[in-house]
């Protein structure tokens, strides 16, 4: 008699990082069902993948959708506080799945947080994402927490802007001198790491890092060299600049950067000392997609507030 193939869930496999451990569980034979908000988006797999709501206010629901399952693949997060989301709630709803993970005797869980999270951080993203690991360390689940810097592909969004600006604008301004750094990890690399660590047991903490650091400087001398859009850099008082960013938010619809972020990239939080988890060089990556990086805007707001539209690949 055959046995049925594992189930892996994995949050919000039809957005950014977690389509592509979707997409690598799928190749390897695993049934996979996602977790989403957005349950109407255009499906990018087909009738592959089920697909069930986050069901934050109904405790037995949520951990309905994970009973079964081996491993769960954990995505979701909040990048900013909005009139429509926050990262308060984005903790609280972590905690909850969680808990739902515990109660539907789910195996292993492969978290994504961020470099350097500390719940003494004054940064409620460095902090959340602290309060987040502490959690699951202490929920009994069996573990693997993934830190991944900055992430890049196709349906980037901190790369594709950089390129973006420098297309259409005469010069650059960057926070300060632009010597604080970044070790951005091609989201694939980090799929293929989180498949990797869902297959083990062994609770493990891993800085999910590309192969290559940057000071935020040379990254963006090394995308206009790339797409052919060298521009003068100018460094500014992180006051103005912030007001600019603003103002080319509202321009765009968007929040390009929170004050937060550009306080955690201009703190070095988003380097390490650890070797490298990935092994696709940006600039490399960058070089074959010279063409199509940063043609056109992209929106963390737009894919939030339209739940239906597939994400655009830059």
């Amino acid at each position: 008699m055959s046995h049925p193939a594992p189930l892996h869930v994995v949050t919000g496999a039809f957005g950014y990082s977690g389509r592509y451990i979707a997409e690598r569980l799928l190749a390897e034979g695993v049934r996979v069902r996602t977790l989403t908000h957005s349950l109407d988006r255009k499906n990018p797999f087909g009738g592959r993948i089920e697909a069930r709501p986050f069901d934050w206010d109904d405790p037995p629901a949520l951990a309905s959708h994970l009973r079964g399952a081996d491993v769960l693949y954990n995505t979701y997060w909040v990048r900013f506080d909005h009139d429509d989301f926050h990262h308060g709630g984005a903790v609280e709803n972590t905690l909850k799945l969680f808990e739902a993970a515990c109660a539907a005797g789910v195996r292993r869980v492969v978290h994504v947080s961020i470099t350097n999270p500390s719940e003494d951080s004054d940064l409620p993203y460095f902090a959340g994402k602290a309060r987040l690991e502490r959690a699951l360390r202490e929920s009994g689940l069996s573990y693997a927490i993934l830190r991944p810097a900055v992430l890049f592909g196709k349906e980037d969004i901190l790369v594709n802007n950089i390129a973006w600006g420098l297309r259409r604008l005469p010069v650059f301004g960057i926070f300060g001198d632009g010597s604080y750094r970044l070790q951005p990890i091609y989201v694939d690399d980090l799929a293929e790491l989180a498949v990797e660590q869902g297959r083990t047991g062994q609770n493990l903490v891993i800085d999910a890092i590309g192969p290559q650091t940057f000071s935020y400087r040379e990254l963006v001398v090394e995308i206009g060299r790339i797409i052919g859009r060298r521009r003068r850099i100018v460094s500014m008082p992180a006051w103005p600049a912030w007001q600019l960013t603003r103002l080319l938010g509202g321009i765009v619809g968007d929040v390009i950067l929170t004050r937060d972020e550009v306080a955690g990239l201009m703190s070095d939080l988003l380097v390490t000392d650890s070797l490298p988890a990935g092994r696709t060089r940006l600039t490399d990556w960058a070089e074959r997609h010279a063409d199509s990086l940063g043609r056109r805007y992209t929106s963390e707001l737009a894919r939030r507030r339209d739940r239906k539209r597939a994400y655009a690949s830059n």
